[in-house]
């Protein structure tokens, strides 16, 4: 993935002086890193560095010991991120009882529809066509990952924050990451991401945010 970032001065995405902690323990921080519309950026660091917390204090899961946010040069608020940041995780969130399609329209129900998208789209773009509408708990580790995807294609989020996306793919699904944040990117989306595998660099060079344990 290439860095693309746009002439708009204004990031999709800032923080300063952001840190966490947990306990009174430090997990990362004091950091400052800026994300344009049109950047995949991969978040760098070894177990322990809080990667995976950062990406949920970006997401409002967790709040900040200090420092702001800010997107689209406002502060980062609840009602802001519903509509406008979407996060998947090392689970993929979806309910098992529920088929792969129901998953999708009740995402659809709380989050908005990206224009000129539908569930059956996504399902078939992700190689899941055919298994609409199979309960969750029925798939594999791999197509829940896909279902989840799938998601990612239909909410309107600008800001993409996936932890491990390319986590229980195989060779051709790790490809189609890569080419759902390249056409992310390409529409003024952003993303950050992270990754233990190098799966990452397979369509280019993303910039790196190196993350490590706070001091």
């Amino acid at each position: 993935m290439h860095s693309q970032a746009t002439a708009d001065p204004v990031p999709l995405l800032s923080a300063r002086a952001l840190a966490f902690s947990r306990n009174e323990e430090p997990i990362f921080g004091p950091i400052d890193f800026s994300l344009h519309a049109g950047e995949v950026v991969l978040i760098e660091g070894d177990n322990g560095s809080g990667k995976t917390t950062l990406l949920k204090v970006l997401s409002g899961l967790l709040l900040p010991s200090s420092g702001t946010i800010e997107l689209h040069g406002e502060a980062l608020t609840m009602s802001r991120l519903s509509q406008q940041v979407a996060l998947m995780g090392h689970l993929p969130g979806l309910k098992a009882d529920l088929t792969a399609l129901e998953n999708l329209e009740f995402s659809i129900g709380v989050f908005g529809l990206r224009a000129g998208n539908t569930p059956m789209l996504a399902l078939a773009s992700l190689g899941l066509q055919g298994y609409e509408h199979v309960a969750v708990r029925l798939l594999s580790a791999g197509q829940k990952k896909r279902v989840a995807l799938a998601r990612l294609l239909l909410v309107p989020a600008a800001l993409w924050l996936l932890d491990e996306p390319y986590a229980n793919l195989d060779k051709e699904g790790i490809d189609l990451v890569n080419r759902l944040l390249e056409a992310h990117a390409r529409r003024g989306g952003a993303a950050l991401i992270t990754s233990h595998g190098a799966y990452a660099f397979t369509s280019g060079s993303p910039r790196r945010l190196p993350l490590r344990p706070a001091a």
